[in-house]
């Protein structure tokens, strides 16, 4: 038995060094299309009950259409930072106004083109008060935003207001 230790291990040797050799070569191969991927692509856990699905798929530098679901870095704001904390997590919003659609607060409805799209509220979940979003024509690379979700923070409050381009990290597809 122990003769067949060193024909084994030698045999294995052989086999293990065009084995490594061959992955060596083929890693950069797969890595190249994997990473690629993944700058443009990824899976967001939601952690908020605004959205009615708790796993999206992000897909980076896809158009944004009328009634897409966009994530996006929220502003700055003390609003924010009260209910959310120093470095809130990305938005997730559908995109309910384009640029140039014309949004119009009356009492507490929005109407985005005279049509009712939502309500609003006068304080946030924590009972901070809360300031009512933009009137007026939706600027140019901007979007109105919002949920069905009564405790949505979108564009219906001004610490949201419009999500612009510069913001938007990418659509997303709701898959759990």
């Amino acid at each position: 038995m122990s003769a067949a230790f060193p024909v084994t291990r030698g045999f294995l040797a052989r086999l293990n060094r065009p084995l490594l050799l061959a992955a060596l070569v083929a890693l950069p191969l797969i890595y190249a299309p994997i990473a690629k991927f993944s700058d443009d692509h990824a899976l967001l856990i939601n952690a908020s009950p605004s959205l009615p699905h708790w796993a999206f798929w992000l897909t980076k530098n896809k158009p944004v259409g009328r009634g897409s679901l966009i994530f996006f870095e929220p502003p700055v704001s003390p609003l924010l930072v009260h209910h959310f904390g120093e470095k809130p997590l990305i938005f997730g919003k559908r995109v309910m106004g384009f640029p140039g659609d014309k949004v119009r607060h009356v009492d507490r409805h929005v109407y985005i083109n005279n049509r009712r799209i939502a309500g609003t509220k006068p304080r946030s979940r924590l009972g901070v008060k809360l300031a009512r979003g933009p009137d007026g024509i939706i600027p140019e690379n901007c979007y109105y935003v919002g949920t069905d979700h009564i405790d949505g923070f979108d564009s219906r409050y001004a610490a949201i207001g419009w999500v612009c381009a510069r913001q938007i990290i990418g659509t997303g597809k709701a898959i759990l």
